[in-house]
């Protein structure tokens, strides 16, 4: 039997019928990802799988180095076959890492390769894969379609254009949608010139200017009404920590004018100015009826060296602990609350040992006035959970917490695109848990319910929460 098969990942038969006859076959929305619009709109074909698969996949990085693999044939100037090796080499020492199984996913599903990519082999299945490359398969917008795919996400920062996603909605032979994610990691700088910079760039695009706290949300809701005109519906956030202050409106003024001035504020004085311009940005959301999301808990570029040689986003990243996060995570969800600013909100938490803090935070902010059903959502396992057994956590814990029926389930996250096998992974996974369920009898074996659990989590509820 081929290593990957309709019974892969699913220890269950209850399980393999719910992949074969609902989930297999659904549509994709890929909520959150960080693919290029120009990359999709200009659709040039890749020269060889190195390019395709290596160039900026931090996650095949970080294990390509702790497999003694030398910089040179990961970041440097070795050449694609030298590299398309040393990632064979790494393969076959990967077992237990989802690595390992994203690798021969994408093998099955775009090559047709069912080949177990080994040091032994590995020139046979560049040569094979490079071989495909040059076909009209292999664009950027046909890999999406092969993957069955209805709506892209991308990340954006509030200052840009967004050229290539408004040429995409005039292109007719390309169904999909491509559409921006509001992302103002911009905004939370603690850095005084960065933040009083992006400000300058804001009032320039926005032709506001932008001297108050009330000027500066202004100009952020033109962005954010402009970026809704383009199609979108979702913002994004990516704080390492999640923390909240109250104060009255005259500090925060008092505080906005002096970063806006370049002064660099206390650590106690950039968490009360964070605090306020997050209820801000939750407000004009709302307004929109978009979903925001938070990704938190990842503490960036700690290899100080290695950073200042290649630069961000290079697999030098981890999580991160925070003191008191209860009190702060619901200390904001309740300002937005109060406010009555709290969007559809979607939280996604990198640490696994507060699942359970979330999914309880999640619960108390629950509410029928967005009009969707459970508006506050515990989002997927997220990078360094995006593995069995991250997602089972995760989906273990909302369903103890929360209603597993209503989650808006899987995302990429990724760079790539041929990343979307992670869907199907995800799949897999959810249909041997549910299955797993329906064998110990822990739940009825009733279809019609199993089969509207499998469609909603994999593809209906993401279409009715986001409205895209």
């Amino acid at each position: 039997m081929k290593f990957i098969n309709d019974s892969f990942m699913i220890g269950n038969a209850r399980g393999v019928q719910l992949y074969q006859d609902i989930a297999k076959e659904l549509p994709v929305i890929d909520y959150h990802c960080h693919l290029d619009a120009r990359e999709i709109y200009e659709n040039k074909s890749y020269d060889n799988i190195t390019q395709l698969w290596l160039a900026g996949d931090h996650y095949k990085w970080r294990a390509m180095r702790a497999n003694g693999i030398d910089e040179r044939y990961i970041t440097g100037d070795a050449s694609a076959e030298e590299k398309f090796a040393a990632w064979a080499q790494t393969v076959e020492a990967s077992f237990g890492n989802p690595l390992y199984h994203w690798t021969h996913l994408e093998l099955h599903h775009y090559f047709h390769c069912d080949e177990l990519l080994d040091s032994h082999n590995w020139k046979e299945v560049m040569e094979h894969c490079n071989s495909l490359l040059s076909g009209a398969d292999f664009s950027p917008r046909q890999l999406i379609k092969r993957a069955n795919v209805e709506v892209i996400c991308t990340t954006d920062s509030p200052l840009d254009s967004l050229y290539y996603h408004q040429r995409l909605s005039e292109e007719s032979d390309f169904p999909v949608k491509v559409l921006p994610t509001f992302r103002p990691d911009e905004v939370f700088d603690n850095n005084a010139k960065t933040f009083s910079q992006f400000i300058d760039k804001l009032a320039d695009i926005t032709a506001i200017t932008i001297t108050t706290f009330a000027d500066f949300s202004e100009a952020i809701g033109k962005r954010i009404r402009f970026f809704h005109q383009t199609g979108c519906r979702i913002s994004d956030h990516g704080p390492v920590e999640i923390h909240y202050k109250s104060v009255n409106e005259a500090t925060i003024s008092s505080l906005f004018l002096r970063k806006r001035a370049g002064q660099t504020l206390s650590k106690d004085e950039n968490i009360i100015l964070d605090s306020a311009i997050f209820i801000m940005l939750a407000r004009h959301y709302k307004k929109h009826n978009w979903a925001m999301q938070i990704h938190f808990g990842a503490i960036r570029n700690n290899n100080t060296k290695m950073h200042q040689l290649l630069g961000i986003n290079t697999g030098f990243d981890a999580l991160t602990d925070q003191y008191q996060l209860a009190e702060n995570l619901n200390g904001l969800l309740d300002a937005m609350a109060k406010d009555n600013a709290l969007p559809k909100t979607i939280l996604y938490n990198l640490n696994a040992s507060y699942n359970d803090l979330v999914a309880t935070t999640i619960a108390n902010f629950q509410s029928a006035d967005c009009g969707v059903k459970s508006p506050m959502q515990f989002g997927s396992g997220w990078w360094f959970n995006d593995t069995r057994r991250g997602m089972e956590n995760q989906l273990a814990c909302l369903a103890d917490q929360g209603l597993l029926m209503n989650f808006v389930g899987m995302l990429t996250d990724s760079r790539s695109l041929v990343s979307y096998t992670r869907h199907d992974y995800f799949r897999r996974i959810l249909c041997n848990l549910i299955g797993g369920w329906v064998e110990r009898k822990e739940v009825p074996d009733n279809n019609k319910i199993l089969s509207r659990m499998i469609r909603n989590i994999c593809h209906d509820n993401a279409r009715d929460y986001f409205n895209f």
